[in-house]
């Protein structure tokens, strides 16, 4: 698959959160789901997602500021990954950099910076907990009581089997769940047409109702973005497995060399002998 894909098309989870025109009523439920508030005006919500051109690297999927004093960063992710602390790490130190001109940061007047708070949504097929906590200090190789830094992420399973409580009370966020397991049944029983097939029955279902009708060519372009690139990953993950089973067959080949080698000198066979027979060199056999 193409980098371009991977990079600047928007899945549906991001289109109905930070990009349609009704993403910030979206967001707003969202929000209010997680923190048991009742917001009402989504003028209190500003869109800050990073210029995709300008910091490709650390693009994700929604950013907003709310009442100008939490930064809220949401990934949805159908793959599990244990390195969302580093990768948010990145992004938020992004975004305050665009939020404060460099000059700010070096008066003598304490900043009041934006409390961030990370989550992740899941909903991959393979199992994962209900909830789960992800902390950077959990990579550092150097453990420490109290680490001089340190993030946490908030991964949400939204698999509706979970019965996570975000799906109850965020009735964007159900239907959304509801929509990509649609997706995902048709896709297998009709690989031509099973996006298409999915949406209709979604609108049927009163599932994302207006929103599928209002973007039904759009949403099956982002959704033929989104399977490529999770096959994309697919692939590489099988190519990694391959190559890590391959070095540890090479190890275990080349270990086996040393046992023989050990062996046969401990018979009295010549360094010579014992290189030939092993296929290691005379240095390493010298070096038993």
């Amino acid at each position: 698959m193409s980098s371009s894909n991977r990079k600047y098309k928007d899945s549906v989870f991001v289109d109905l959160f930070a990009e349609d025109e009704k993403a910030k009523e979206n967001f707003l439920s969202l929000y209010n789901a997680l923190h048991n508030t009742t917001l009402k005006d989504t003028g209190q919500l500003k869109n800050i997602r990073l210029d995709q051109v300008l910091y490709m690297t650390f693009y994700n999927d929604v950013s907003y500021l709310v009442e100008n004093k939490i930064i809220v960063l949401a990934e949805h992710q159908s793959t599990i990954n244990p390195n969302m602390p580093l990768r948010c790490l990145e992004y938020v130190s992004r975004l305050y950099e665009t939020l404060f001109e460099s000059k700010e940061k070096y008066s003598r007047k304490l900043l009041n910076i934006p409390t961030p708070e990370f989550y992740v949504f899941y909903n991959g097929e393979e199992p994962f907990p209900c909830d789960k906590t992800l902390k950077l200090s959990d990579a550092f190789m150097e453990k420490t009581e109290k680490p001089n830094l340190d993030l946490t992420v908030k991964v949400i399973n939204i698999n509706q089997q979970n019965h996570h409580p975000i799906l109850e009370n965020c009735k964007m966020m159900y239907e959304y769940t509801l929509f990509v397991e649609t997706v995902r049944r048709w896709k297998k029983e009709d690989f031509q047409n099973g996006f298409q097939k999915a949406i209709e029955e979604c609108i049927q279902n009163n599932i994302l109702r207006d929103y599928l009708k209002r973007k039904t060519k759009e949403v099956i372009n982002m959704l033929l973005a989104e399977y490529d690139y999770e096959t994309d990953i697919a692939v590489q993950r099988a190519e990694e497995r391959e190559i890590a089973f391959a070095e540890g067959e090479e190890r275990g080949s080349y270990q086996k060399a040393l046992e023989t080698a050990k062996n046969l000198a401990e018979m009295g066979f010549t360094v010579e002998a014992i290189a030939k027979a092993t296929g290691l060199s005379i240095e390493e056999v010298e070096a038993l």
